[in-house]
C-alpha cells in the first residue's frame, strides 16, 4: 500500500518566488528545468481532487512552478498542466493546514478546431492578476486585436481568488 503523503510534501515542490511574475506560453520550460517533478502520488492526492474530471494520465503532465512568497494567512501555488492541445497555468490557494480555499486557471494555450486561444498572466506584489487573452487562426503567433481583452483577478487577504 502506498504511503499517504502530507501537505508539506506537496508544497515543498514549489519554491517560493517574489512577485511580480509573468506566466506566458513558454514560461513552464524554466520551471521544468529548475523544479523536481511531482510524483504520481502527489498529483493524485493534491491536484486531482481539484479537477472536475480526471485527465488521461498518459497524455497529461504537471509541472510545479512556484509558491507565492510572503503570504501569511494562506499558501498560494502555481503549476502548469499539459494535455493534448490544452496547456494551463493553475493557481490554487490553501489554508496553512492544507485545505483548499480557491482554485483558478489563470493563463494558458488552448486549441479548438482551427483557432488558438492564448492567455498570459502577470501577478504583481499586491497579488493582483492581469490576464491578457486573445485568439489567432491556424497557429498564427499574433493575436487578433479584435479578440484581445484583459481580465483581472486578485487574491484577497484570506486567500480567496476573485474576479477584479
Amino acid at each position: 500500500m502506498a504511503q499517504k503523503l502530507i501537505f508539506p510534501d506537496f508544497i515543498a515542490k514549489f519554491p517560493p518566488v517574489d512577485m511580480p511574475v509573468t506566466l506566458g506560453e513558454d514560461t513552464h520550460h524554466i520551471f521544468s528545468k529548475e523544479n523536481d517533478p511531482l510524483s504520481d502520488a502527489l498529483i493524485s492526492q493534491f491536484i486531482h481532487p481539484l479537477e472536475t474530471y480526471i485527465p488521461d494520465e498518459e497524455m497529461t503532465e504537471y509541472v510545479p512552478c512556484f509558491g507565492i512568497a510572503d503570504t501569511e494567512k494562506f499558501i498560494a501555488l502555481v503549476w502548469w498542466k499539459a494535455e493534448l492541445m490544452n496547456y494551463e497555468y493553475h493557481l490554487a490557494t490553501f489554508t496553512l493546514k492544507g485545505d483548499l480555499i480557491s482554485h483558478r486557471v489563470i493563463a494558458g494555450t488552448r486549441v479548438k478546431e482551427e483557432t488558438v486561444y492564448r492567455s498570459v498572466a502577470t501577478i504583481n506584489e499586491e497579488y493582483e492578476i492581469a490576464i491578457l487573452e486573445g485568439e489567432s487562426l491556424d497557429g498564427d503567433k499574433m493575436f487578433d486585436p479584435t479578440s484581445s481583452k484583459t481580465r483581472f483577478m486578485e487574491i484577497l487577504v484570506n486567500g480567496e481568488i476573485v474576479d477584479g
